[in-house]
């Protein structure tokens, strides 16, 4: 594990270390900081995600998780700081491009269209893609089942494990690198967190996507994550691979 500095790093843009890095990873944000005014709701905040692992953010309420989520899809525009996929710099686009480039948001409340039927909510999702794909990969229906079965019912006649299906479902149409969750089991019955468990890791394992994913169930963090970072005050305090996730910084930083 290790407790990272607050003191800013030298950065060398083009450096050849940085360059070979980035080839490595999926998702790296360096040094980013954001205001909500007068409020600094993110300090400095580096990541890294590589593909095929999963990386966990965790943090009590209100130190910046999902400010940082919002920060790394472009609905929300960092003051400053860079962020790259792969080798391509997205610090300054959009949300839309970037979910063009690759990453996909599953937001916290889920956020599905509830008057539009299951399939036009995946089907929104076609836009993301790249190769023009006009139905919706068969896939995404064998992950989660459900998702086929109902797709005439509309979105918010769903049951709420059955919204969060939809929502990863949707994300997964965009065939995105890089899988954002913000908290996901919130509110979701045990079967439905073990099932979103067992997709996550099939994922990760089969395809190589990097997956991030804010979370405070720790129980499922032990189970899926690989790697995790720790926030208070909206900066990173901590982070190690996920088994040095020990009781000490449990308490001091998680429990409420």
């Amino acid at each position: 594990m290790r407790i990272p500095e607050l003191a800013v790093n030298d950065y060398h843009q083009g450096s050849e270390n940085d360059a070979q890095e980035r080839v490595q990873t999926m998702l790296k944000a360096e040094e980013l900081t954001f205001s909500y005014g007068m409020v600094k709701t993110l300090n400095r905040v580096s990541l890294t995600a590589e593909p095929g692992k999963v990386t966990c953010v965790m943090g009590r309420n209100g130190v910046g998780k999902t400010t940082l989520m919002k920060n790394l899809m472009g609905i929300l525009r960092f003051d400053s700081g860079r962020l790259w996929l792969g080798e391509e710099d997205v610090s300054a686009l959009p949300a839309y491009r970037r979910a063009k480039t690759g990453l996909a948001l599953v937001p916290q409340g889920r956020h599905i269209f509830p008057k539009l039927t299951v399939e036009e909510n995946l089907r929104v999702a076609l836009e993301a893609r790249n190769d023009r794909r006009k139905t919706i990969p068969e896939e995404v229906y064998e992950l989660f089942p459900v998702v086929k079965t109902m797709s005439r019912r509309k979105g918010g006649d769903l049951s709420g494990g059955q919204q969060q299906q939809l929502a990863i479902a949707r994300a997964l149409v965009g065939e995105p690198k890089v899988l954002l969750l913000d908290e996901p089991t919130e509110g979701i019955q045990p079967n439905i967190i073990e099932r979103m468990g067992t997709v996550l890791k099939a994922l990760v394992r089969q395809k190589g996507i990097a997956v991030v994913i804010v979370e405070q169930y720790l129980d499922f963090v032990r189970e899926i994550g690989n790697y995790f970072y720790i926030m208070n005050r909206g900066a990173v305090v901590a982070e190690g691979p996920t088994e040095e996730l020990n009781d000490t910084l449990v308490e001091n930083y998680l429990h409420v």
